[in-house]
């Protein structure tokens, strides 16, 4: 956690204790009566929304500012894909269900991509091109659990929903952080980006990856590497030549993107671009 520096006034978890301690009265114990930071009806009531945006900015923030982590490179990606040889469990169908195995193949792309950033990170102490997924299971599993192979570190930007089970095992625990509002985890994504990789997926893929580039397209962000993997699943899902036909994007626009089908082709781009030294994958 953030460490407190010193300060010879007393503490807030010092007066939380304290406040604990005095005699229960029909003063004490009403609701007025409570330290703001500790009351949680008032922390969570709909006024104070705009404290929680911050303080959901502000907790990685300092976090990771504390471990020194200078850059990133992000994996979107389905939490249906299951890895290669297992069977999808999160499909609705039987054709649903077979579709997913079928590209199951991307898990492992997704790890071993995570395995070359990782490796390069590791000559930058850990501290630059650090693995950062949703820390959720299919291809976010297979992101984090890649870093892991290498003895890397990697985050996890997980986020509470009704369905959503806990954070895959691979995230390295300290760097695991969950997140209500998807407004303030985006911008955790991004923040230190050096590069995105955006792997077959649903709607929240589709979102990340939308986000991403309106953001460069806009200059609303550097431009950096966009490497979506699977041409044949992209090309599918999302026809970007036809909004440029139609006008409502410019002519280049498609060229913000880079199409890659492995692992090694996708680390080639992220590593000219930047001009890193080449890293090898041990058998």
């Amino acid at each position: 956690m953030v460490k407190n520096s010193h300060t010879p006034l007393r503490t807030s978890r010092q007066d939380i204790d304290a406040a604990q301690r005095i005699k229960r009265t029909p003063q004490t114990e009403a609701d007025a009566y409570k330290l703001a930071f500790s009351d949680e009806e008032f922390l969570t009531s709909e006024a104070l929304r705009g404290v929680r945006f911050q303080l959901e900015y502000l907790k990685p923030e300092l976090m990771l500012q504390e471990r020194g982590i200078k850059s990133t490179v992000v994996l979107f990606g389905g939490a249906r894909i299951p890895a290669p040889g297992k069977e999808a469990i999160l499909g609705k169908t039987a054709l649903a269900k077979k579709n997913l195995e079928k590209i199951s193949r991307y898990y492992d792309e997704a790890r071993m991509f995570a395995q070359y950033v990782s490796l390069a990170s590791n000559g930058y102490d850990n501290k630059e091109f650090v693995v950062v997924t949703g820390g959720g299971p299919g291809i976010m599993e297979a992101g984090n659990l890649g870093a892991e192979q290498v003895n890397a570190p990697s985050i996890a930007f997980n986020i509470v929903l009704p369905h959503e089970q806990a954070p895959n095992l691979h995230v390295t625990p300290e760097l695991c952080f969950n997140f209500h509002y998807f407004a303030t985890r985006k911008i955790h994504f991004l923040l230190r980006a050096k590069a995105v990789a955006i792997f077959p997926g649903g709607f929240g893929t589709l979102d990340e990856f939308f986000e991403t580039m309106t953001l460069i397209q806009t200059g609303r962000m550097e431009k950096i590497p966009l490497l979506m993997f699977g041409k044949e699943f992209w090309d599918k899902a999302i026809n970007i030549k036809a909004l440029e036909e139609a006008g409502t994007v410019s002519p280049n626009d498609s060229d913000l993107i880079t199409i890659v089908d492995s692992a090694k082709e996708g680390w080639e781009v992220v590593r000219k671009f930047y001009d890193l030294e080449k890293v090898e994958l041990k058998e």
